[in-house]
Parts: structure tokens; sequence; C-alpha cells
């Protein structure tokens, strides 16, 4: 559901507030160095500093002190696709009084990805994965339907993916140059790669960077029992795959955005790929994908308050092609995000 940044060009005087102003946590720089990140989470200081024209120890100055605090962390993740997993946006309908207890324990799941508690306070929003179809059936039709107080279950496979993943907000605001990403981004995964069979040791590695993408060389190693030599072999070659992919997550309040919603479309399947690659496109979108069911063209909106969410409905998503009808829940709560699930972990993006 993965970054948001400064506003660009074509953000300002747009009306929707997607991109907000005023003062923040993060200046310039550290809108550009997010940016760095979302490119490369492992990308060297050095390399980074280079790019945007600034000394390597300002550069890890500026992320240790994000990353100390909280505000800011470079993650490891895989791609679904590429390592032949199957992902579902789940939506479970609860009692009141049982919402938040449902959520937290669907957060604590390890096939969880993130989880929302959505308006009203009885809808949960959640995506889980699946090592494939034959072990999709585990959550979503046996244990769920038994938790007390659930009252119903819906199912959406995920079809394709029009925005999120490597790409997060960040990408669109303008905050580098087209020659400042040319120079961090690394080449782009393989299309015809064959999905990866992950070990043992390829899942501690994912562990690892789960909790921290810039984990050192050395402590990887001593997670997988690999040499630093194999791990870095290893880590170019799921990258060059698709299978590992950097995300950066943090504090969505230290860029203004107040309101996130959940939009649900239906739309007419000759155009749905025109609306979702237009979708993806808007500043306001962190995360667009096709999914089966009724409704299939799911996004998750960012915006700076819920008047920048009307004129976003009622301008770019009135605009798309084929829209036939349209569903939206605003999040309350944000539980889990991507990467594990921390105890203390603040306020999250997407």
């Amino acid at each position: 559901m993965k970054s948001d940044g400064k506003p660009g060009a074509a953000d300002r005087g747009s009306g929707t507030g997607a991109v907000p102003g005023g003062p923040t946590g993060f200046d310039d720089l550290d809108h550009r160095l997010i940016h760095a990140l979302q490119l490369d989470g492992r990308a060297p200081f050095s390399r980074i500093a280079a790019v945007l024209g600034v000394s390597d120890q300002t550069v890890a100055r500026r992320y240790t002190r994000h990353r100390t605090r909280g505000a800011l962390k470079v993650l490891g993740l895989p791609g679904a696709q590429a390592v032949g997993e199957v992902q579902w946006l789940v939506r479970v309908q609860c009692a009141p009084d049982a919402a938040v207890a449902v959520a937290e324990a669907l957060a604590r799941r390890p096939d969880t990805s993130w989880v929302s508690l959505m308006s009203g306070g009885t809808e949960i929003t959640a995506m889980c994965r699946a090592p494939d179809s034959d072990h999709s059936d585990v959550l979503l039709l046996q244990k769920l339907p038994r938790t007390p107080s659930v009252i119903g279950v819906t199912a959406h496979c995920r079809l394709h993916q029009f925005f999120g993943g490597p790409q997060g907000l960040i990408n669109k605001s303008g905050a580098l140059t087209g020659e400042q990403i040319a120079r961090l981004s690394p080449p782009p995964p393989d299309p015809a790669a064959a999905p990866v069979t992950l070990t043992d040791a390829d899942r501690r590695l994912f562990d690892a960077l789960a909790r921290d993408g810039r984990t050192p060389l050395a402590e990887l190693a001593t997670a997988t029992g690999w040499s630093p030599t194999t791990v870095r072999r290893r880590l170019t070659e799921l990258r060059a795959t698709g299978a590992l992919y950097y995300d950066v997550d943090y504090d969505l309040a230290q860029f203004g955005y107040g309101v996130m919603v959940a939009l649900w479309l239906s739309v007419e399947p000759a155009r749905l790929a025109a609306a979702g690659e237009a979708m993806a496109a808007h500043p306001e979108v962190g995360y667009a994908c096709a999914t089966t069911g009724p409704h299939n063209l799911f996004a998750s909106v960012l915006c700076r308050d819920v008047g920048a969410v009307y004129r976003y409905l009622t301008t770019r998503v009135a605009a798309l092609p084929g829209v036939r009808a349209m569903e939206s829940a605003p999040r309350i709560r944000h539980l889990k995000g991507p990467g594990p699930l921390f105890s203390a972990a603040p306020g999250r993006r997407r």
C-alpha cells in the first residue's frame, strides 16, 4: 500500500491539496534524500551526497537523525510477483466493540503487509500474502470467519499493480531532477525473469532487511551464514529479478498529510488499464492496483484535509475513463505498514 514529498511544478495550483504547504519536520534537502533512498535504499551515502551536491557527512547526519527519532526508515521487501506470492485485499466487517482487537490480531500476523481501521470503526482493510494460490484460503476462509464478532469477510485478489512497491509519492514530487534520478536509479528488474524460489537463508536475509534495509553486510552475513561477498552478490541477484525492492517508511505528519482515503472503483473492463494508469499518475495516489470483484480498481489516496479529498474526487477521479461506481472510506487508524510490526511504531504513510 508504499512515499510523499514536496510539491512539484505540476502539483502547484492544482487545488487538490495533494502536496501540503507550510513548515514540516523535513526541509528540501531531506526531501531529496528521501527521494534518493526511494530510488536505491542501499546506495552509499557518498554516492547520494555526490548527486545531491553536499558532503558525505551531511547526508549521514541527516539520515541518522531522522532514523534515530523514528521519522524515517529504509525497508528491504520482497516483490510479491517475483517470489511467486499471491496478494489479497481483505475487507473485514466487525462489531464496533471488536474491530480494534481484530485489527491488532491481523497486524500481528506475519502474512499481512498492512492493516488499517477504516471510517466508522467497523471495517478493517488489510493486504494479506499467500505463498501461492493453494494456500490463500488459510486466513481468508478458515480463520477470519471463525473470529468472534466478525460479521463478514470479502477478499479480492490483486491482479496488477499500477503504482506502489518501489514507487512512492516522493517519486512524483520533483524533489530530484531527471538527471539526478538517472544517476541514482538501478537498472529496472527483468520482466521476463522466472519467479525466485527463496531459500531459508534468503528468508533470514529478508527478515533482516525488513527491519532495516541498510543493515550492514557484516550483520547480514551473520544472519544468513553467508560471507559478505555472497550477501552482496545475492542482493544484486534478488534486485535484478524484482524479488527485492527498497521502500522508505516515514511519518506522514512530517509531510503535512492529514487524510488517507481508500477508494474502490468499479471500472468498465475495456477501460480498466487506462483508468489504472491514469490514476497511477495522480500526485495524490500512493498505491493503485487492479483486483477481482465488483470494485476492480483500488487506490490509497493521501491529501491534506477532507476538503482536498472532495476536490480530488470531483476533479481527477471524475475524469477517469469508464468509472461506473465508487466507494470511499477514510482511514481512522493505521496499525501496520510495510515491514514487520513494531510495538511502538509511529503513524506511517499509506
